[in-house]
Formats: C-alpha cells, sequence, structure tokens
C-alpha cells in the first residue's frame, strides 16, 4: 500500500515537471516571436509586375519581360512577414517606353525602385533590386483579322436538344506574326471542346489553338452553347391549292396533314397551326398524284420536323 502511495507522488511530481517545462516552453517561444517581429532585418521578398500600354501589334524579343523583380527590404519583422503573406504588385505602363516600329523597352532603376517604393509600408528601406532595370528588344509585326471557329462535340441528355450552334463572344481575332505565316491563316479554331449528356445552357471559356509562331490578341475565348428540354407538338394543318385556275376544282385526298415538330418546352406556344404552311401546286401536266410540301417559320428552338402524307391523290371537278 505504501508502494502505492510512493509511486502516485512520483508520478504526480513527475506530471506537474513536465507541465511546468512546456509553459515555460511556450512562454520562451512567444517571447523569441515578439521579438523577432519588432526587430529590424532585411529580407528578399518577389514583386509581381503587370504590364499595361503594349500595342498587340508590338512583339519581344526571346528574352521577354520578367514577370517579377526579387528586393531587398529592410524594416521590422511583421512588416516583412506581411510581405510574404500578401506579395507586392506593380503595374507598369509600356507606351512611354516603347518608340517608333522596332527599339529596346528600357526601364530604368529609378523608374523601377520608384514603382516599387510606392507600394512599400511606409516604414521599409528599399536597399537592392534584381535586376535593377529591365531591358528587352521590341519589334512591330504585321497583323490579320481572321474568323474564329468552334471545334468539339456537343451531346445533349436524353430529352434535351441543342438550340442552334455553339455561339462564341467574339467572331473575329487578330493574329501577329510575318506576312508569310499570315498569308496562310484565315480561320483559327477553338482548341476541341467534347460535353456528354448536357442538360443545360453551358458558358466556359475555351482556349484558342494559335498557330506555332504567331500571336493572338487574347488566348482564349467565352462561348455559349445553348441547351433546353424539348417536347413534341403536333397539328392538323389543311392543304392549300397552289396556282389553282379559277374554272375548275379540285379536291384532295386526304384534305389535311398531320405534322409533328420538335420544339423547346420554353416556347412551346410560340407555333400555332396558321404559322404552318402546307401547300400542293397545281399540276401542269396529268398525274395521278400530287406531292405535298411543307413550311415552318425560321425558328432556333424548331430542330425537327415531320409530316404525313407527303403526297395525296387529286379529283378535278370542272
Amino acid at each position: 500500500m505504501q508502494m502505492r502511495q510512493l509511486l502516485h507522488k512520483l508520478q504526480t511530481r513527475r506530471n506537474k515537471d513536465v507541465f511546468l517545462f512546456i509553459l515555460f516552453f511556450i512562454f520562451a517561444a512567444l517571447l523569441w516571436y515578439g521579438h523577432a517581429m519588432q526587430s529590424v532585418r532585411n529580407t528578399r521578398v518577389p514583386v509581381y509586375i503587370e504590364y499595361i500600354g503594349k500595342p498587340g501589334s508590338i512583339g519581344l524579343g526571346e528574352e521577354g519581360l520578367p514577370e517579377q523583380v526579387l528586393i531587398e527590404v529592410r524594416d521590422a519583422g511583421y512588416r516583412l512577414n506581411s510581405y510574404h503573406q500578401n506579395p507586392l504588385q506593380i503595374t507598369i505602363d509600356l507606351h512611354q517606353y516603347i518608340h517608333g516600329d522596332s527599339g529596346t523597352i528600357q526601364i530604368p532603376a529609378n523608374d523601377l525602385r520608384a514603382s516599387i517604393k510606392a507600394v512599400l509600408q511606409d516604414n521599409s528601406k528599399l536597399i537592392d533590386t534584381k535586376p535593377e532595370e529591365i531591358r528587352c528588344r521590341y519589334f512591330k509585326e504585321r497583323e490579320k483579322s481572321v474568323v474564329l471557329v468552334f471545334h468539339g462535340k456537343i451531346a445533349p441528355a436524353e430529352g434535351y436538344q441543342k438550340i442552334g450552334e455553339p455561339r462564341l463572344a467574339e467572331k473575329r481575332i487578330r493574329l501577329y506574326g510575318s506576312a508569310a505565316q499570315l498569308r496562310r491563316i484565315d480561320t483559327v479554331r477553338t482548341q476541341f471542346v467534347e460535353l456528354t449528356n448536357v442538360s443545360d445552357s453551358v458558358r466556359m471559356r475555351v482556349p484558342l489553338a494559335i498557330p506555332q509562331g504567331l500571336r493572338a490578341e487574347q488566348d482564349s475565348v467565352q462561348i455559349e452553347l445553348p441547351v433546353e428540354q424539348y417536347t413534341e407538338k403536333r397539328f392538323t394543318v389543311p392543304i392549300r391549292i397552289q396556282n389553282q385556275p379559277l374554272w375548275c376544282r379540285m379536291r384532295l385526298f386526304p384534305e389535311n396533314v398531320e405534322v409533328s415538330i420538335r420544339i423547346g418546352m420554353n416556347h412551346f406556344d410560340e407555333i400555332k397551326a396558321s404559322d404552318l404552311k402546307v401547300y400542293c401546286l397545281f399540276p401542269s401536266r396529268q398525274s395521278s398524284k400530287l406531292d405535298v410540301y411543307f413550311e415552318y417559320p425560321d425558328n432556333p428552338h424548331i430542330t425537327s420536323t415531320w409530316y404525313y402524307p407527303t403526297e395525296v391523290e387529286y379529283l378535278l371537278e370542272q
């Protein structure tokens, strides 16, 4: 019994020691972190660059324009930490650095540093930038406006239909490159898109298949793929006779045609029997039957039609 009590006391004391050690360690870590956040030191952070003002017809040399510069900045630790959590970004207008059809874009160190300082916090000191300045060759390219074409396959779900062809937000696009390359290009297709079991209209941005060696004013296009649920609508329509002379009367067998139209459910009421035209032509020569012709309004929501019969017998009465 005494041995058990002794072991319990030792265990309790050991737990207390471990707890005190952990508490002391946390306190020391907080002190160190607070000191680190307040202490002034140097660090390197990236500054991302957005370029504006470059004409579409201006091409760049192989070296290109850098997407970021690396800066060394001096400040208190907590402010330096904010630069890592929220990366810096500057905007450079290239319009003022492009003169003529060819030359070199040169953004001097003073301009670059001024743009970077404008996004630093007040107490931060800019020590260094790499590179110190930005240089890139530029030249004017030929341009050509070409037609955009959708390239893909759309398969609606059962009971649904496509409403016309996919619609592109832009019908044309400008390409830039050499005269020889542009001479051979008249259209640019989207990258291949395949969608199956589609049961609602789709809006999406699709990359363009830009021919190698050419540039485009944009690398993708917004497209809309209209799809809707359909139903069938049936009509009984009388057959009219065209070019019938006044001296005779023509009787048809049968006199009506059964018509079936597949139409989008939301547009069911747009088509009425009076909108449909079913007719035969008065015969110019003797024949036993007449062909039946069917015409219906130009409506993108009508995707198929069917009518019967397609020919009728007739009788001429004097």
